[in-house]
């Protein structure tokens, strides 16, 4: 993340995405890890041309690199400032993949109603058109402001 050379109007993440020092990351901050920062680290280490100690994990990394990749697509067109039916669908069509393979890479895991949701996004695309019109990255902000004033404890 800290070697990534992004645009400036592109939201940043912590340097040190996942150390406990780096805190909670906002929503935007998730936004611009999935489709950017994500990505490229991922296709770095695993894409075409990457070496792997056996064909077996190679098979079992790509699966993973191609879920994940469903997930970024869907991301991606959520966010897009434009959209359309056929877009709103294929969003669809890259969560209910992502969505579908869940259990057979990750066994032990247990679906939340988040995985749910996502698919009235769909929904919500088709009603309200592009999410950056409808989204709460603006209160998520105010919030944040909110939490960090000090009020000892009391009200008023």
């Amino acid at each position: 993340i800290r070697d990534t050379s992004v645009p400036t109007w592109l939201g940043s993440v912590p340097s040190n995405f996942g150390d406990v020092s780096a805190g909670t990351i906002k929503a935007d901050e998730w936004r611009s890890l999935i489709m950017v920062y994500l990505p490229i680290a991922l296709l770095s280490l695993w894409g075409a041309g990457t070496s792997h100690p056996s064909d077996e994990l190679a098979v079992r990394i790509r699966g993973i690199l191609d879920h994940t990749m469903e997930l970024v697509c869907a991301v991606y067109l959520a966010c897009a400032r434009t959209m359309t039916a056929r877009r709103a669908q294929a969003y669809r069509s890259h969560i209910a993949a992502y969505v579908g393979m869940l259990k057979e890479i990750h066994p032990a895991f247990s679906l939340r109603p988040n995985h749910h949701a996502s698919f009235h996004i769909y929904d919500f695309l088709l009603l309200f058109g592009p999410a950056h019109s409808w989204w709460c990255f603006p209160f998520e902000r105010l919030i944040g402001i909110l939490q960090r004033l000090p009020v000892n404890h009391k009200i008023g």
